[in-house]
């Protein structure tokens, strides 16, 4: 007799970055957090929503370090092992530096669960590790009621190179470097909707390392960056509008996987999505006739998402061009001006 196919997606009540918690959890967790300022080697901790803590070693080197991990997205465990460890990998890239090893985290429902789809998530998180250039030399795990796995990661960056969420400035045009869609793509994935090729290109765009960031931070006229992720295309603007004390406008029609407005208008949404609405909606302006599903998709989820990047105005065509020799849907979303903190779509 066969054994059962196990679908990792139906043992977790969500998946990917859709199971973040909200924006407004969030803030409301961390309102009684000590602050940073007796570190004063602690260079980016928690103030700004940053995308790692950054530790400064001297005068030349500082130490960055991030923890991310979520539930499966998709069923195949190899795939939801690569796409858990880039995911984690993006926020080292995101603040300029490069990962030089990583941890793994892992809990595991371990009677639910053949031990062989659980070496498969390890073994697509060591492959993705190893393409970035890393070990992943440890870890932890436990026996939990999903399954989970993510990496803790460490990484390098030179002060001159460091770049942080809160750094755009005023004037700046703003980057947008994978198109939108994943979690649109997900929902689909749970209701068996989603077809052969829309799960290659999903697959393709979520295990792609962020390594343009490192890249770009050698460059003066790129300001600031962030990864965007669990909080979508709006949620994680608006977290560099707050850090910068700026307005972002941001252009509606934003770059999107191929079949993400099919799906969208079709219902296929993530809970998350209505979420993060909820949670920052009142600091986002948004043009009378855009349609619900185009709301939807900026609020929606990206795991292992691209980079947002603030850069100088007149410099923004070459840094596009070189980031489009990577991926030639990475587009032009925005700009910077003064203003109160918020994201007015147009």
């Amino acid at each position: 007799m066969n054994a059962p196919i196990i679908r990792l997606t139906a043992l977790a009540h969500g998946g990917g970055c859709g199971c973040k918690l909200s924006p407004a959890v969030l803030r409301e967790l961390l309102a009684e957090q000590p602050a940073s300022a007796p570190f004063a080697s602690l260079l980016v901790g928690t103030e700004t929503g940053d995308d790692a803590a950054v530790w400064r070693l001297d005068d030349e080197t500082c130490i960055v370090a991030t923890t991310d991990f979520f539930m499966p997205m998709v069923d195949d465990p190899f795939d939801f092992g690569r796409i858990a460890a880039t995911n984690a990998l993006s926020d080292v890239y995101a603040m300029g530096g490069k990962p030089i090893f990583a941890l793994a985290v892992l809990g595991m429902p371990i009677n639910s669960m053949p031990t062989s789809m659980i070496r498969d998530i390890l073994r697509g998180g060591a492959a993705m590790a190893a393409e970035a250039g890393i070990p992943v030399a440890g870890g932890h795990s436990i026996d939990s009621p999903e399954p989970i796995y993510g990496l803790a990661v460490v990484g390098l960056v030179s002060t001159k190179a460091l770049r942080r969420n809160s750094e755009a400035r005023s004037g700046d045009t703003l980057i947008l470097t994978k198109p939108l869609g994943v979690g649109i793509y997900s929902a689909a994935i749970k209701k068996g909707a989603l077809s052969g090729d829309g799960y290659r290109e999903m697959l393709g765009f979520m295990t792609r390392l962020n390594v343009v960031g490192a890249d770009l931070a050698r460059n003066e006229a790129v300001h600031g960056m962030t990864d965007v992720t669990g909080f979508g295309l709006l949620g994680h603007a608006l977290e560099m509008a707050r850090g910068a004390g700026l307005t972002l406008r941001l252009r509606d029609d934003a770059p999107l996987l191929a079949q993400a407005e099919s799906l969208a208008r079709a219902g296929f949404v993530t809970g998350a999505s209505h979420r993060n609405w909820a949670s920052y909606g009142q600091s986002i302006v948004l043009p009378d006739r855009i349609e619900d599903w185009r709301r939807l998709l900026l609020t929606d989820p990206q795991t292992s998402g691209g980079l947002l990047v603030a850069c100088d105005a007149e410099a923004a065509p070459a840094i596009l061009a070189g980031i489009r020799e990577g991926d030639p849907r990475a587009a032009i979303v925005g700009r910077t001006e003064p203003g109160e903190p918020g994201v007015i779509v147009e």
